[in-house]
């Protein structure tokens, strides 16, 4: 029976066991100093060392703290252990402050736990990549046969003897077409395709890795005959080498198939993210009916009309969907808009956005020159105006970090790479706004961000987002 090597944070289950173990001696550690004694003969204390294995473990899974963690360089890894670290030591204060059982707890033993955790966890870590990449410890002896193309033979081997980690030995080459070679990278030419069934029947030969065109009768013969003799196959899929995509294998019309994505969430972190969505589509929703009780007469007054703006926007996948948002502009703002394109400091016209917009409610210019704004700007700056969107993430058209919809006009002038950024539902707040928001005026540097958002997502990166829309909220920096 096949093997199947393990996918996603299960992959490095070695990691986090190691981690959860590191982290316990460290808070044993911190807690004899500080008081003497053994931390699981308290109770209090004993709920909290429970606590730190849950902690770990639901960073490790959400935030995907262990991708890539064999191809980390020491610097690398120090930053990813220290935001890891700091992961814990969120939900550690989180549950302090619900529970209200803080000041059970000694700040110092949860100091020094820390500080031992990110000091020896780092450690342990570059020491068990160091084994991992330096001996033949936990990897399986795998014989494995290849089968390819005399033009694709020389890539093809290089790749799969560069992986170190695989698990794998390759005993022998297949050359699809009629060869004297012997060998190629120091690996021997054992069968040529008519021979090659029988080779394997004869051989050890745990696997069999075929890089050649599948409409080759040979190839689909010898996939046959490793069929027939339970021997598995793995079928190089041409053309999907690009970098930057994911890919893994699914059931779709009862038909298994290769699926390539820029990036995909598990159920498990769809559902946190949604979850997180409702709680905070629930809140703003609660402060956008405040707010609108508060500016709503304002508005009114200096600017007859609704105070809700609704408009059609393009949402997930090219989706139409409305929005909603305060307004803060004049009822005839997208008359005017046309007027104004030729002031728009986004050249391509792919966004629109003004230095002083006269369109906004309060904005004039008086007869010396000077710029007057009103309640209008105010919404604008505080982002105020962005609230009734909760209502988008509570019906689940928006989510509360994503990739900003654009209007249908900007949409129609998109090109291919463009259209990336429309891959996740669109969000108030997302990777561009707080990496500039409105200072950013080159289009392409607001896709570049967005497709960087998507690409890396996680629930870590979503939290890391909404600190920094505080901060960019709070110190007026950017206004949208």
């Amino acid at each position: 029976m096949y093997k199947r090597n393990a996918q996603g944070w299960s992959k490095h289950i070695d990691f986090m066991v190691l981690d959860v173990v590191i982290l316990q001696l460290a808070y044993m550690l911190a807690y004899y100093l500080r008081n003497q004694g053994w931390v699981y003969s308290v109770d209090e204390y004993k709920k909290l060392g429970v606590l730190l294995v849950f902690a770990d473990i639901l960073v490790i899974v959400l935030n995907n703290s262990l991708h890539d963690v064999l191809k980390r360089g020491y610097l690398k890894e120090v930053f990813a252990h220290v935001k890891h670290s700091i992961y814990i030591l969120a939900v550690i204060v989180i549950y302090f402050f619900s529970s209200q059982l803080g000041e059970v707890y000694s700040r110092l033993v949860l100091g020094f736990t820390f500080v031992f955790y990110v000091l020896f966890g780092y450690c342990i870590r570059i020491i068990w990549k160091y084994i991992l990449t330096h001996t033949s410890f936990k990897r399986e002896h795998n014989n494995m046969l290849v089968v390819t193309t005399i033009d694709t033979a020389d890539d093809i081997l290089s790749r799969l003897l560069s992986d170190k980690q695989a698990g794998y030995e390759i005993i022998g080459v297949v050359l699809l077409e009629y060869t004297d070679y012997k060998s190629i990278r120091g690996i021997p030419v054992v069968a040529d395709m008519k021979k090659a069934a029988n080779y394997i029947a004869k051989e050890w030969v745990d696997s069999v890795y075929i890089d050649a065109p599948i409409n080759d009768k040979k190839v689909v013969r010898l996939m046959d005959a490793c069929a027939t003799m339970a021997v598995p196959t793995h079928y190089h899929v041409p053309n999907m080498s690009r970098s930057g995509v994911k890919r893994f294998s699914e059931k779709i019309g009862g038909t298994t198939v290769l699926t390539t994505a820029i990036n995909y969430a598990t159920p498990i972190q769809a559902l946190v993210k949604r979850a997180f969505d409702i709680f905070a589509g629930l809140i703003g929703s609660l402060c956008a009916i405040l707010i609108m009780l508060f500016i709503g007469p304002i508005i009114k007054i200096q600017s007859p009309g609704p105070i809700l703006f609704k408009q059609e926007r393009i949402g997930k996948n090219g989706k139409h969907i409305k929005i909603y948002k305060i307004r803060s502009m004049r009822m005839d703002a997208e008359a005017l808009k046309k007027d104004l394109m030729e002031q728009n400091r986004v050249k391509d016209g792919m966004m629109f956005k003004m230095d002083f917009d006269p369109r906004i409610i309060g904005n004039k210019i008086l007869p010396d020159g000077t710029k007057k704004t009103g309640i209008g700007e105010f919404i604008r700056k505080t982002s105020l105006d962005e609230f009734p969107q909760f209502f988008n993430v509570l019906a689940g058209t928006m989510s509360t970090v994503g990739t900003r919809p654009p209007t249908i006009d900007e949409y129609e002038k998109y090109h291919f790479h463009h259209r990336a950024r429309m891959a996740v539902k669109p969000g108030i707040t997302g990777m561009w706004q707080v990496s500039g928001r409105s200072e950013i005026t080159d289009f392409e540097e607001v896709v570049r961000l967005d497709t960087e958002y998507i690409a890396n997502w996680s629930i870590g990166l979503d939290i890391k987002i909404m600190f920094k829309t505080f901060g960019a909220i709070f110190s007026h920096k950017g206004a949208m």
